[in-house]
């Protein structure tokens, strides 16, 4: 259940807290229900994040040997640090990100992604298939994201295999030849990333002004090219994904009757890159009626919570602007809330305006794949064609 949650949000069976091992043993709580996710997520003191960017998979000998050869280091920095620095650090990556700053990439990604669709409405029209992933998802909040904090000009391709490199490295279930593949691909991309953190503007010079040492500014980088792109890229292809096959809503979005912005939402809520999280009790507790011992590994159920009863009026229906839709947690809540959100909304909000035409009449070819993976969607492709 832990590596593939996103499939089984829909089922009824789960208490608010049930009890799990994973695939090496490891004994967590999952919290099911909306308001005791947000509980814990809006209690740091009580649950803390120490956790949250730990491998799944123990790490051997050999592996870390390699990241070590690459003196990689992953210090408490954003999304795992509960210290008092979080606070300052968070502060200046939120600048980097405010609203305003999103808002003027506006019409510079408009333009991006008519042209695109152009080229993809090209291909449909003369026959051929596409795959909405490669054509239009990937890159696209690489790109925004790069603009906004001024990173360094390492090909897309290479920080795309980085992201999902990391993403596997930390939050699946791998054999150990599979992880001291990872690692090395992970240390590499490390190295060029302490690199730039020494000499880079941006947020890199920033961060370096505020006087952070170089681990923390390089932790910050490693955050956002993995969290803050990757995952929008992964909500984007499933997103486009779930409206084709939503007739109803691409043509409310024809004609007017629903907002785009409330399709994005709704999306959120049904389709979340993000499925669980983690945290871990920093003092014994109870969590709806269960005991919690201190360092208990918590994982958020993210995924199900968006589809609560007790939040949302048609939980597994995709009804945009209904009761509750907004409530999800796919940015999650309190002091570790997604700084990025405001970006991811307004890529998901451009990409449905431009693309929602092009998904009228297609025939999926091949619906997104995902891995197995505690935290992560990371689908691999979508393929459609014209009927």
């Amino acid at each position: 259940m832990l590596f593939r949650s996103w499939a089984q949000t829909a089922d009824a069976h789960w208490p608010d807290v049930a009890r799990v091992r994973d695939h090496v043993g490891v004994a967590h709580l999952v919290v099911t229900r909306h308001a005791l996710v947000r509980e814990v997520l809006t209690d740091p003191a009580t649950y803390r994040p120490d956790n949250a960017l730990d491998a799944v998979t123990p790490i051997p000998v050999a592996a870390l040997r390699v990241l070590a050869g690459h003196r990689f280091r992953l210090p408490p920095t954003l999304a795992n640090n509960g210290g008092a620095s979080h606070p300052a650090i968070r502060a200046i990556v939120a600048d980097a990100l405010h609203p305003t700053r999103v808002a003027a990439q506006r019409p510079w990604l408009i333009d991006l992604v008519r042209e695109r669709v152009g080229g993809i409405a090209a291909t449909l029209d003369a026959g051929g298939a596409v795959d909405l992933y490669a054509r239009l998802a990937a890159d696209l909040p690489l790109l925004v994201l790069a603009r906004l904090v001024e990173l360094p000009d390492a090909p897309v391709g290479a920080v795309k295999e980085f992201a999902r490199a990391a993403l596997e490295l930390f939050w699946a279930p791998l054999d150990a030849e599979r992880q001291q593949a990872l690692a090395a691909e992970v240390g590499r991309f490390h190295r060029v990333l302490r690199e730039f953190a020494a000499t880079g503007g941006g947020l890199a010079g920033s961060l370096r002004a505020a006087g952070h040492p170089p681990d923390v500014v390089v932790g910050a980088l490693f955050f956002l090219l993995v969290a803050g792109q990757e995952t929008t890229s992964q909500f984007l292809t499933l997103l486009l994904h779930r409206l084709a096959g939503e007739p109803a809503v691409l043509a409310s979005l024809r004609d007017g009757t629903v907002a785009v912005a409330d399709v994005v939402e709704e999306g959120l809520r049904l389709e979340p890159p993000i499925v669980t999280w983690r945290r871990v009790a920093s003092v014994d507790t109870t969590l709806g009626g269960t005991a919690v011992p201190a360092g208990t590994s918590i994982v958020l159920w993210l995924a199900r919570a968006g589809r609560d009863p007790a939040t949302v009026d048609a939980p597994d229906e995709f009804r945009p602007g209904q009761r509750g839709s907004r409530r999800h947690l796919a940015f999650g809540a309190g002091a570790h809330r997604c700084v990025g959100d405001q970006l991811a909304r307004m890529e998901a909000a451009v990409v449905v305006a431009e693309t929602a035409p092009l998904l009228d009449g297609v025939s999926v070819l091949r619906e997104p794949w995902c891995p197995d993976n505690l935290t992560f969607r990371m689908p691999d492709a979508f393929v459609v064609r014209r009927r």
